[in-house]
């Protein structure tokens, strides 16, 4: 499992960061694996055209060099809708080195800068299972960060196979941070935004810029997920780039509801820069990496990374945990889970909230 050290960079020449909002064309209704992977890869190909371009109008715009691209959650194959586990895998998920990573390593490559995004990925050490993961990819084409969604509702996570899954990647695969030349970045995934400890782990590992790839309800009323992406980035004082899906198409769902709010956040909560419904790339902005820097190294109240006393919480969360881990594995092998699992799942970790009279 990719993830890197994360001593600091030297100075950081300010860049341009492109949440890249990118219809989805899903794959759920593809009449077999072959058609869906044909649809993938088109998917690659014009997402190489829509990042040649907006390079093109953001260098010209904005006058800074375009050097990092985040792509919206899943925007190759959408998401299952009551497809198996095995049925997803054989047509939507990639391999950690398979023929798709291969392609995108060529847009960034071809296009010179940093890309990230999010798939649904096999595993195998674990064969029976996926697991979503947000990727980062240099310039030259190399993986260099692979993060697995850890809080999901019907997918498999790391959490579910918990025990074995830090027997084969270790403890640090699960907040990994990667120091480039753009300085230190990470990466979440969808509703994890809303869950303040997975920020506040990258952080503490030294993250400073966190591509969050989602596909989210779009509504002209402040989203759950609008509020979160402030919150994360002042509390943390990092940057978030956030990209949201332009719609989704090819699936019984209405196209329209996951579209817009692709937004470039600064790290005093402030959003620089938003897109609108459908294929934008009107969601960049200037990071400036020495600012940050300058600005958690200052004693002031403002800064609320160095102000945490960790600590004080280190009893509550030493209490058993809410939602069970390890949950999928049974025996010597991983259970094929399905819905009503989840559910399930779902209803124990109620009632342990019960039993500590959270409810």
């Amino acid at each position: 499992m990719e993830s890197a050290e994360t001593k600091p960079t030297a100075a950081v020449e300010p860049y341009a960061a492109l949440s890249l909002q990118v219809r989805c064309h899903s794959v759920n209704e593809c009449p077999n694996a072959a058609a869906a992977r044909a649809l993938m890869r088109d998917a690659i190909e014009r997402t190489d055209g829509l990042i040649r371009g907006s390079k093109r109008f953001v260098e010209t715009y904005g006058g800074e060099t375009l050097r990092l691209v985040v792509l919206p959650e899943y925007f190759l194959s959408g998401f299952p809708q009551g497809e198996s586990v095995a049925e997803w895998a054989v047509r939507a998920c990639l391999q950690p080195d398979g023929h798709e990573y291969r392609l995108l390593g060529d847009v960034a490559r071809g296009n010179d800068v940093w890309l990230s995004g999010n798939a649904y990925e096999t595993d195998a050490h674990f064969p029976d299972l996926y697991f979503q993961s947000s990727f980062i990819i240099d310039p030259a084409g190399e993986c260099r960060l692979r993060y697995r969604r850890l809080i999901s509702m019907y997918s498999p996570t790391p959490h579910d196979v918990l025990d074995r899954y830090l027997e084969v990647y270790g403890e640090a695969s699960l907040f990994p941070v990667v120091d480039t030349e753009l300085g230190r970045l990470a990466c979440l995934a969808s509703e994890e935004i809303l869950f303040p400890e997975i920020c506040r782990a990258l952080a503490l590992n030294g993250a400073e810029v966190i591509c969050h790839s989602s596909s989210e309800m779009g509504s002209p009323r402040v989203t759950p997920k609008n509020t979160a992406r402030r919150a994360r980035a002042f509390e943390n004082l990092a940057y978030i780039v956030s990209a949201n899906s332009g719609g989704i198409s090819g699936i019984r769902f209405p196209a329209e509801s996951t579209d817009g709010h692709s937004q470039v956040v600064d790290f005093r909560g402030r959003v620089l820069a938003e897109a609108g419904p459908g294929d934008s790339m009107c969601a960049f902005a200037e990071v400036d990496i020495n600012s940050l820097r300058r600005t958690r190294g200052k004693p002031s109240m403002s800064n609320m990374l160095a102000r945490q006393r960790l600590e004080l919480f280190r009893p509550v969360y030493a209490e058993p945990g809410i939602y069970p881990s390890n949950s999928l594995l049974k025996g010597e092998r991983d259970a094929v889970p399905g819905r009503e699992f989840y559910r399930e799942t779902l209803r124990e970790a109620i009632r342990r909230l019960r039993d500590r009279s959270c409810l």
